[in-house]
Formats: structure tokens, sequence, C-alpha cells
């Protein structure tokens, strides 16, 4: 059995190449859909961090309660 060595840069050109090949078939998002994926991330964001502040908000009351700050 023969082994034949490839160039490092040949190699390299073929990879890229693949890569490209690859992201032509990827079917992307229109400007519509991207805007409005990001506005639906926007909002879960700051629902999710207004339940988490709250939550803190309580917990933190709770400690407060039970173990009073040493004067």
């Amino acid at each position: 059995m023969t082994y034949h060595a490839v160039s490092p840069k040949r190699s390299r050109f073929k990879f890229v190449g693949e890569i490209l090949a690859e992201l032509k078939k990827v079917t992307w998002l229109t400007r519509r859909e991207a805007a409005y994926l990001t506005f639906l991330v926007l909002v879960v964001t700051i629902i999710v961090g207004i339940i988490l502040g709250a939550t803190d908000l309580g917990f933190s009351g709770l400690v407060q309660k039970f173990f009073p700050p040493s004067p």
C-alpha cells in the first residue's frame, strides 16, 4: 500500500472550498425572520430577567427577615 503526501497548502484550499460549497446549501433566514426572532429573544430575555430579579428580591427579603444584620 502506498501513501501519497498531500501538501498542507493544497488541503487547506480544498477545505475552504468544501466550506464554501456547504454554505451555499444553507437556507438562510430572511431579514424579516431574523428581525422577528431577534425581537423575540429580547422580549424573552427581559421577561426572564424580571422574573429572576423579583425572585432574588424576594429571597433577599427572606434572608434579611430571618438573619437581620448585626448592628
